[in-house]
């Protein structure tokens, strides 16, 4: 699912757009797994009472699986899929909620710093917290981002204007003996978009 392109400004691009990790999903599945297999297990025992303490059991055993199923299992997967972490050339975007919906809109130019932390599950799943730090806001702590190496690069890249590294391996390196400047020559763009620095002076 895009990012709406009217919620953008001009010369504003999408870099990266992920639902969190399919890991907060583990945890609800299990519950609904285990929801109805008790509930099957449960209405087969019911089944054998006698009328009309079956009826009611059945309907009872029914409400309640409902109610956990929806609780544990849907209300997770719709948060999931209803929040949204979008890296543009301008902004860190967060959005997330159904019937509230809250968001967060960081500009490029007002982060300090960036971080990540994964531990040993975060990696065998590939994803991890990010961890924001803007000009006069606490640190905020985004959690279960996939690919959490690859975000935390170029949101680096966005913020010091320069989604590209314009170091190559291998080219020649002012030493000791070299006083002036080395010229080297940039990689081209990656992400099919100028260095924001240029877009600003068109």
């Amino acid at each position: 699912m895009a990012y709406p392109d009217d919620l953008l400004s001009e010369q504003e691009h999408v870099v990266v757009h992920s639902h969190p990790h399919f890991k907060m999903l583990i945890f609800p599945t299990l519950a609904f797994l285990v929801t109805l297999g008790a509930g099957i297990w449960l209405a087969i025992l019911a089944k054998d009472a006698g009328s009309p303490w079956n009826t009611v059991g059945l309907i009872a055993i029914g409400v309640v699986a409902l109610v956990l199923i929806v609780w544990l299992f849907l209300a997770p997967l719709v948060r999931w899929r209803t929040t949204h972490f979008i890296v543009t050339t301008d902004r860190l975007i967060v959005r997330e909620g159904v019937l509230k919906r809250t968001g967060i809109d960081i500009p490029m130019g007002r982060i300090n710093s960036v971080q990540f932390e994964h531990g040993l599950l975060d990696r065998v799943f590939g994803c991890g917290s990010l961890i924001i730090e803007s000009a006069s806001d606490e640190p905020l702590r985004f959690e279960d981002i996939p690919h959490v190496e690859k975000v935390h690069t170029v949101i680096y890249r966005e913020v010091n204007d320069n989604p590209y590294d314009d170091y190559r391996p291998g080219a020649p390196q002012a030493g000791p003996q070299q006083a002036g400047p080395q010229q080297t020559e940039p990689l081209p763009p990656q992400g099919g978009h100028p260095p924001r620095g240029d877009r600003r002076r068109r």
